[in-house]
């Protein structure tokens, strides 16, 4: 009865087609519609970072643990937004890592999909940069919301490379699985109750996210040029040259993440034989 009326969950297997057959759409999608859904999802994951510095000002009062626990589940409201609205997001689409291995797009295809969606997920974040710089939302809480910001890019400049990219590799890989699993839900409740604790990680354990990183380490460069006021005594703040330092880690290793330690184990467990699919090689 549950199989009849659809209350049952998809099958791995289910879901691995599902995917295959979502990159195929994807990457096919026209160009402005891509870049559009790539811009929103930018302000979506931009809008749960914001809400997870918020959180974090509270951190005297809650603790280390519980405020940064708190932080990764509003953090991860901005992704389900993305998801359920059907916006583009980078990190979730190295899934079409899967696609590419199913033989249903070409190499060419994923990587021009990819590129459009990374440039179109900074604009988004660059957007609300500029929105909460407009808003004077940093002087909320006396203050203690700006000066958290900064805070936050800061500290991510001081990682080191290998930091950075152990960090993506597992930021992604619970993204990725995040939206594997949401893609076996029915309903909408399914799908946020699936993602809610995978991508709550991510803020908890202070793992890195390339979106993440094109809202933060921005935000702090240019409050420091037009809101100095909330740099804390003795901060260094980041320029340009080390937000490119950061960002090329991350990326590098969330595609590591989510394309080879999601797309393409997946494709092994449950691969089909190739000539059930059109070639993607000319």
């Amino acid at each position: 009865m549950a199989e009849i009326y659809g209350f049952d969950a998809y099958s791995p297997q289910e879901v691995a087609l599902k995917v295959e057959e979502v990159g195929v759409v994807k990457a096919r999608a026209p160009l402005l519609e891509k870049f559009i859904l790539g811009v929103v999802a930018g302000g979506f994951i931009s809008l749960g970072g914001l809400f997870y510095t918020f959180v974090l000002i509270a951190e005297p009062e809650l603790g280390w643990a519980t405020a940064r626990l708190i932080g990764g589940v509003v953090f991860a409201v901005g992704y389900i937004m993305a998801v359920l609205a059907g916006a583009e997001v980078f990190t979730s689409n190295n899934l079409l890592a899967m696609t590419w291995a199913a033989r249903k797009i070409s190499i060419w295809d994923l990587l021009r999909h990819w590129s459009v969606i990374i440039v179109a997920n900074f604009a988004g974040a660059l957007g609300m940069v500029a929105l909460f710089l407009l808003s004077d939302l940093a002087s909320l809480g006396e203050g203690r919301l700006g000066e958290c910001a900064i805070r936050i890019g800061v500290a991510k400049s001081e990682l080191t490379f290998n930091e950075l990219f152990g960090r993506a590799v597992l930021g992604n890989l619970c993204v990725c699985i995040a939206v594997w699993i949401s893609i076996a839900g029915r309903s909408v409740t399914d799908k946020v109750v699936a993602m809610i604790l995978p991508l709550s990680a991510l803020g908890a354990l202070q793992l890195e996210h390339i979106v993440a990183i094109f809202y933060y380490m921005p935000r702090t460069i240019l409050m420091a040029w037009f809101q100095p006021e909330f740099i804390p005594e003795g901060v260094s703040v980041p320029g340009v040259l080390d937000f490119i330092r950061v960002a090329f880690p991350v990326i590098l290793g969330n595609i590591i993440g989510g394309s080879f330690m999601v797309a393409f184990v997946y494709h092994i467990i449950y691969r089909r034989q190739p000539s059930q699919y059109p070639s993607r090689r000319k």
